[in-house]
């Protein structure tokens, strides 16, 4: 994934050739925030630097990552890529938890 596309999402690196970056630039002096710019800001406020990803993956319409922060928190991201509702599990250890996700949403679970 890029960080920053031109007005054409180009140019295509390795992986997703339809992807947006964070950022389209139109020119020298616009550009627009894509839906990934306000993913990463918002779970940036969760995983300071020196974080390590411990686990993501997609499970049905919900991808998901997994962060150990320095402080020793885990912090776990999930977006909701359906225009419905979804209810799913966190569990850690032997804890479980069941919760839900509006469509179109992202949420952040800290531990």
């Amino acid at each position: 994934m890029n960080l920053a596309n031109n007005g054409y999402f180009g140019p295509h690196t390795t992986g997703c050739d339809a992807c947006r970056g964070a950022i389209t630039v139109q020119s020298s002096s616009s550009f627009n925030r894509n839906v990934s710019y306000y993913i990463i800001a918002h779970v940036s406020k969760f995983v300071p630097a020196g974080s390590i990803r411990i686990s993501s993956s997609v499970a049905g319409n919900l991808s998901n990552v997994a962060f150990k922060t320095p402080a020793g928190k885990k912090v776990l991201g999930v977006e909701n890529d359906r225009d419905t509702k979804s209810t799913f599990n966190v569990k850690y250890n032997d804890k479980c938890i069941t919760t839900s996700l509006n469509g179109g949403s992202v949420g952040t679970f800290v531990w």
